[in-house]
């Protein structure tokens, strides 16, 4: 039963992928903005990536940094017959020891999704310090 799941997950990717490379779908973007601190001063350097979540593996729509103040704005777009899933994922090291970066995701909710390559709407996540524990806030060596 397992091999048969498996076939039917690899299939519907292969059909979404084939389809948008051959134009099939419609374009969909997105645009994120916030601010991270990190025990009360700004987290300048803090790596953003925007994904686009599938079956499979999420797809890299854009990749930033945190300036100075902390702020950050990513935005990109998919070409996909369903509605596309993005997310966020944040990397930081604040308020921890190693080498290591700690990660976790903010899904962006569907109605900041625009028709089209450019975001319409911006999707404001607000201030967030990072040095709370986040709940699905993992530990990440290779980012």
């Amino acid at each position: 039963m397992e091999l048969s799941m498996f076939k039917i997950v690899f299939v519907f990717a292969l059909l979404n992928t084939s389809n948008a490379l051959l134009g099939m779908g419609r374009k969909q973007s997105v645009s994120v903005t916030g601010r991270l601190t990190c025990l009360g001063k700004p987290a300048e350097g803090v790596k953003i990536k925007l994904y686009e979540k599938e079956k499979i593996k999420d797809i890299k729509m854009d990749q930033t940094y945190t300036d100075a103040n902390g702020v950050f704005t990513v935005s990109g777009y998919k070409t996909e017959i369903t509605n596309i899933d993005p997310k966020v994922n944040i990397y930081h090291k604040c308020n921890t020891i190693g080498l290591c970066y700690q990660k976790f995701g903010i899904t962006i909710p569907d109605n900041f999704i625009s028709i089209g390559s450019i975001p319409q709407k911006t999707f404001d996540i607000g201030e967030i310090h990072l040095a709370n524990i986040f709940q699905c806030q993992t530990t990440d060596c290779i980012n």
